[in-house]
C-alpha cells in the first residue's frame, strides 16, 4: 500500500453541483492492474507516459494523456504501465450536461479523448497540473477550468439531478413511482433525463448504488454479510452477483482481501463523510 497513494480534495462550493472529488493518484510500481468499481463519468489527466488502458465490456480502450471516462455500469479493469501518475475529478450528472453535453448513455462504460470545442483549454491545464507536484495549486488549476466549462450550466440539469440524488439516497430499494411523483415528469420523461444525465435508466442506478453503498458497507466492517443481505437483496446468492457486477470483488473479497484500489478508494472517501454528499461517502 506504501506504493499507492490517493489523495482527495473537496470543491469549492460553487462547483459542488459540477464535480463530485477532486483526486491525485500515484503507484510507484512498474505496472498496476486493478478493477474500478462502477462510478461517475471522470476527467482525467495522465501525467505519466507508457501504455494506459480501459477494459469495457465492449473491449479495450486506450486512455490518452487527458481523456473522459463515461458513467460506468459494472466494474471496469485498467492497466498502466508505471510509474503512474493520474490527477482527476468525478463528474456530476449535471456536470455532464454542462461540460460535455450530449447524451451521457451514448458513453456509459466507454471512454474518449476530449474533443476538440474543449481541447486548447484542457491542454493548457494539463501543462500547468503537470508543472506542479502540490495538490492544492493543481486544485486550483483543475477549479478554474471547470468553472470556464460549466459556465453556460443548465439550472434545470442541476435540480432534476438533486431530487434523483435524495430518491437513492433515500432508499435502499427507491421506487421509482416516488421520484415520478416529486419530479411531475411521466415515467417515460424521467427514464430520459436519467439515461441523459446519468447515463442509465433509474432502475439501474437503484441496484448500481444499493450494491456499492453495502460493499463500502462491509469493507468498512459496519455491517457484516447477513446484515447487507437485509439490505435490498432477495437472498445471498443476489448480494453476491450484484457486489460482484459493480465492484468487481465479491462481498467475501471486499471483506478479507480487497484490492488496494478498492481499499484505498474507501478509506480515503469515509475521511470527505460530512462534507460531500452521502451519496459520493457512501458508494
Amino acid at each position: 500500500m506504501s506504493d499507492i497513494q490517493l489523495d482527495y480534495r473537496v470543491p469549492s462550493p460553487d462547483l459542488a453541483d459540477h464535480v463530485t472529488l477532486f483526486y491525485n493518484f500515484r503507484a510507484d510500481v512498474p505496472w498496476f492492474e486493478d478493477m474500478e468499481r462502477a462510478d461517475y463519468a471522470q476527467f482525467r489527466f495522465r501525467l505519466s507516459p507508457g501504455f494506459a488502458a480501459y477494459y469495457f465490456p465492449s473491449g479495450e480502450k486506450s486512455a490518452g494523456p487527458i481523456h473522459v471516462v463515461g458513467p460506468t455500469s459494472g466494474a471496469t479493469r485498467c492497466r498502466v504501465e508505471g510509474p503512474v501518475r493520474v490527477f482527476g475529478f468525478g463528474i456530476t450528472p449535471a456536470g455532464w450536461a454542462a461540460m460535455l453535453g450530449g447524451d451521457a448513455s451514448d458513453m456509459l462504460d466507454d471512454s474518449m479523448e476530449v474533443g476538440p470545442n474543449l481541447r486548447p483549454r484542457a491542454e493548457a491545464a494539463f501543462r500547468a497540473i503537470a508543472g506542479t507536484e502540490n495538490m492544492d495549486e493543481r486544485v486550483l488549476i483543475a477549479e478554474a477550468l471547470v468553472r470556464e466549462f460549466t459556465c453556460r450550466a443548465n439550472q434545470e440539469s442541476v435540480s432534476f439531478a438533486h431530487q434523483v440524488d435524495q430518491w437513492l439516497e433515500g432508499s435502499t430499494s427507491p421506487d421509482i413511482d416516488d421520484l415520478i411523483a416529486v419530479t411531475g415528469l411521466s415515467r417515460r420523461q424521467v427514464e430520459r433525463k436519467c439515461n441523459t444525465l446519468y447515463g442509465a435508466p433509474p432502475k439501474l442506478l437503484a441496484r448500481k448504488y444499493r450494491a456499492l453503498r453495502a460493499a463500502v458497507a462491509m469493507c468498512r466492517g459496519d455491517i457484516s454479510f447477513d446484515d447487507a443481505v437485509g439490505r435490498g437483496f432477495y437472498d445471498q446468492s443476489h448480494l453476491i452477483r450484484e457486489v460482484k457486477q459493480f465492484t468487481g470483488l465479491t462481498p467475501k473479497q471486499i471483506r478479507d482481501r480487497p484490492t488496494a484500489l478498492a481499499e484505498i478508494t474507501v478509506q480515503q472517501r469515509l475521511a470527505m463523510s460530512g462534507l460531500v454528499r452521502p451519496l459520493i461517502t457512501s458508494t
